[in-house]
């Protein structure tokens, strides 16, 4: 499994994966044009020189080595509302209370907001049923945040990730059929598919400004505030791990929590380092590193590991390399340990002798207590 930024001959992977994700996935939309000009917008950003975060997108997907067939995606918004509004409703609770009559009333509301603008975003993440292996989640997932650690210039300090909320089979969503009741005639399907292709005019024409009363909502609309799709429940939990955290802040159309963190207090960013490359094509578990260096090496564990480019990026997870422990060499407090690795890794990832590596070994990517198996991944708006 090799993670690169898309391609041109990616769009009819892609097209399917749009389709194959259904209503409230907004990022990928079933469009060949919008995903278009998405893929050309990806490339375009992943070429550009950058010294501080704009309407850059970055897309990458998730390549068999064998086949060439297209395993799923992963994204980040670089500047989240830069080019279009950012919204969200923010969950408040109102206290009104008389004095003279000694009667008191908390009362929970929805406000519009758009609180996340300039924040970075992580997206479009989507693993195709029938690839579903283990450790593709991880690299999906993980891969971006080692990316955002490489190149922090092209990011926010602050990053956020929006949740799927509950819809069912037929793409109903709970939430957005009372507000589709009372606010916005439109279909749920046909909402998120005007947002995907980029026209939000009718959120500000349409949706109300003003705080909703959640007492005021059907049943079934309240039981699904701040709630996840069934599929996303996987995906939360990993980046609850990474130490995301749900702060009040729902999606407009299904409810679905954001969540966030500051990039430099994510876990994997603060346990991964960088490591300069060792090509040796006789490397073996038992013998992966020079007697001197030996000590403080680990052998035969799952890594993720990135060369340091844009344009030619490449990341993957394999045993088949030594590397410092990230212990002893953590991220910018030392100088770069040793990374050895056989030829052949080396020439997928598009690495030589001295090249800089990032590196994340997998039993330090989230806490013990808190490790588990992804079975399923798709969550991004």
């Amino acid at each position: 499994m090799i993670i690169r930024p898309i391609t041109d001959r990616d769009l009819e992977t892609l097209f399917q994966i749009a389709t194959e994700s259904g209503p409230g996935f907004t990022s990928l939309t079933p469009d060949r044009d919008v995903l278009s000009r998405k893929i050309a917008h990806s490339m375009d950003s992943f070429e550009r020189l950058v010294i501080k975060p704009g309407d850059e997108h970055y897309l990458f997907v998730l390549e068999d080595e064998a086949t060439g067939e297209i395993m799923g995606t992963t994204g980040i918004e670089a500047n989240a509302g830069h080019t279009r509004p950012l919204y969200h409703f923010r969950r408040n609770t109102v206290t009104r209370h008389s004095r003279h009559l000694d009667l008191r009333r908390s009362v929970e509301t929805l406000t519009r907001c758009s609180h996340y603008t300039g924040y970075s975003e992580i997206c479009s993440l989507y693993l195709r049923p029938e690839f579903r292996r283990p450790h593709a989640g991880k690299l999906l997932s993980r891969v971006r945040f080692l990316f955002m650690a490489l190149h922090p210039e092209r990011f926010s300090d602050n990053v956020i990730a929006e949740m799927r909320g509950v819809s069912d089979a037929s793409g109903q969503s709970p939430f957005w059929n009372w507000l589709k009741a009372h606010f916005v005639d439109m279909d749920f399907d046909r909402a998120t598919h005007l947002v995907g292709t980029g026209y939000t005019d009718f959120i500000d024409e349409l949706m109300p400004s003003h705080p909703l009363y959640t007492c005021l909502m059907s049943q079934e609309a309240r039981a699904v505030l701040g709630q996840v799709h069934n599929l996303t429940r996987p995906a939360l939990r990993i980046l609850e791990t990474e130490g995301f955290e749900h702060k009040g802040l729902i999606d407009l159309f299904d409810a679905g929590p954001t969540v966030e963190c500051t990039l430099a207090n994510i876990h994997s960013v603060r346990s991964s380092s960088a490591c300069t490359v060792t090509v040796n094509e006789t490397v073996t578990a038992d013998d992966g590193a020079p007697a001197r260096a030996r000590a403080c090496f680990r052998s035969n564990e799952p890594m993720l590991i990135t060369n340091t480019g844009t344009a030619d990026f490449r990341a993957t997870i394999t045993p088949e390399a030594s590397a410092p422990s990230v212990s002893s060499n953590p991220a910018g407090n030392q100088a770069p340990g040793t990374l050895v690795i056989p030829r052949t890794l080396a020439a997928k990832l598009r690495l030589g002798n001295g090249s800089l590596a990032r590196i994340l070994p997998l039993n330090q990517s989230a806490p013990a207590q808190t490790r588990h198996t992804v079975k399923e991944l798709n969550y991004a708006h």
